[in-house]
């Protein structure tokens, strides 16, 4: 069932709300253990208990009901809220994040917290503290990441949507590789408040679903000003004529992208252009510079909000008997490698004598790109790209390979530079050891003009 479905049913009372929560419960339960999408599987009893209570109050809910599972750096009061990291196992959120108090009030049941990368850094849920998830399609590869938790409880059934969070395609790569929906909103949009920040330039909180109109729905509930948050703002509809004429950048394409997820794209096309859609090749300056740009900006960033995990606040404490020994130790065992890899090469490019060459620079060349994308949103309604050069591969395939997995980014980063919104939508399959694999379309558009993605990712999907 799509969320319209759902929530239709359960009003006029042809479902109730155990009976719809129940299959979701089940397969979770069931299939949780071999995909490891949930870290933790909540008692719903409660929450049912109070929705039906605000039913018999006549209490409208556009969401009444509707099961979403939460990415595991989203706080929900009175829950553990890792960041998938062994430094915040045992944190229990005191408040309520923003987008969680939001779809609390339109009446979503939260089934449960999912697994990701270690503060929300990789691209393909790995370097969790609980272990690694699986990609549905193929339990041997990786779902994506770092929201591969959040995208794999859509896709196995466990959810119908779920939240997750994107700093530079965390949720629009897993949506390509297991074939969902996934979105990353303007920046400013959504309220980050609530979200373990890791780059706070770059993060945005995003929906996944089974269909571009069950996520435009979430998406639609979770968006606006918020007082708690000074980078959100009031969300305004832009430029509501219908889309005309796409672009895409075909020389960027041409060298690093798997043969046939370059066919799978330009079969893509091919179907916009069927659909009626003006499809033409252009260039994007300073593309090329884009996945660079973001492992400076990111890892500065992180290394900076990381720095609060210090042993003494909140959160895992080694007692060495010695404070600044505390401090180390602290950090070395409640830090995995990729986190410590980031935190380092952050500092780095902020330290004494760096900071002109590599960060100073990167922001320079960052404003560059994004009067770049503004000027060639003045011709085009919309941009397309593949979401990743490749299908999902396989776990620990490029765990040792670090730059080999940065490069999985190569695609999606360059929306969270700039901060438009832009979306993944299931594009077919391509075969890896005879099995059928997933691969998603990336549409952009120019800041807060989500609507140009619903309406082609509709039309996608129906074609």
């Amino acid at each position: 069932m799509t969320v319209k479905d759902y929530v239709a049913k359960i009003k006029n009372k042809t479902l109730g709300i155990e009976e719809s929560i129940r299959p979701f419960l089940e397969i979770a339960e069931k299939n949780n253990k071999d995909l490891n999408a949930f870290i933790e599987i909540f008692d719903c009893a409660p929450q049912i208990k109070e929705i039906k209570k605000r039913l018999d109050f006549g209490e409208e809910m556009p969401l009444v009901g509707v099961p979403i599972a939460v990415k595991d750096n989203i706080l929900i009061e009175g829950n553990i809220c890792s960041a998938g990291s062994k430094i915040l196992e045992h944190y229990i959120a005191t408040y309520d994040a923003t987008v969680i108090k939001k779809l609390r009030d339109a009446g979503a049941i939260f089934i449960g917290r999912t697994n990701m990368d270690e503060f929300a850094m990789g691209s393909a849920t790995e370097t969790s503290y609980n272990g690694p998830t699986k990609n549905p399609y193929d339990t041997s590869r990786v779902p994506g990441g770092s929201s591969g938790g959040s995208i794999v409880s859509v896709a196995s059934g466990m959810s119908l949507v779920a939240l997750g969070s994107d700093t530079g395609g965390s949720v629009r790569q897993p949506a390509s590789f297991c074939g969902v929906v996934g979105l990353k909103p303007t920046y400013g949009a959504v309220s980050r408040y609530g979200l373990i920040a890791m780059a706070s330039s770059l993060d945005q909180i995003s929906p996944s679903g089974k269909t571009v109109e069950d996520v435009e729905i979430i998406f639609d509930q979770i968006k606006g000003k918020d007082e708690f948050d000074a980078t959100s703002r009031k969300y305004e509809e832009k430029n509501t004529h219908p889309v005309k004429k796409i672009g895409y950048p075909k020389r960027f394409l041409e060298k690093g992208v798997d043969e046939d997820v370059l066919k799978n794209f330009y079969a893509s096309v091919k179907k916009l252009q069927n659909n009626g859609y003006e499809v033409e090749e252009t260039e994007i300056p300073y593309l090329e510079n884009a996945l660079a740009l973001y492992y400076i900006i990111m890892p500065a960033e992180a290394s900076s909000n990381l720095a609060r995990f210090d042993g003494i606040k909140y959160g895992l404490s080694v007692d060495t008997k010695d404070s600044i020994q505390d401090y180390f130790e602290t950090r070395r065992n409640g830090f995995g490698k990729e986190a410590r890899r980031r935190i380092m090469l952050g500092t780095y490019v902020l330290s004494s004598g760096y900071y002109d060459a590599y960060y100073k620079k990167a922001t320079t060349v960052r404003y560059a790109l994004q009067k770049s994308f503004a000027e060639l949103f003045s011709r085009y309604d919309a941009l397309i790209m593949p979401v990743s050069p490749t299908p999902a591969f396989k776990i620990g395939e490029k765990a040792s390979d670090p730059i080999a997995m940065y490069l999985s980014d190569i695609f999606t980063v360059s929306a969270n530079l700039v901060g438009i919104p832009a979306m993944s939508v299931p594009a077919g399959t391509v075969e890896r050891d005879k099995k059928a694999l997933p691969a998603g379309l990336q549409i952009l558009a120019s800041h807060g003009n989500e609507r140009r993605l619903f309406e082609i990712g509709k039309h996608f999907e129906q074609v």
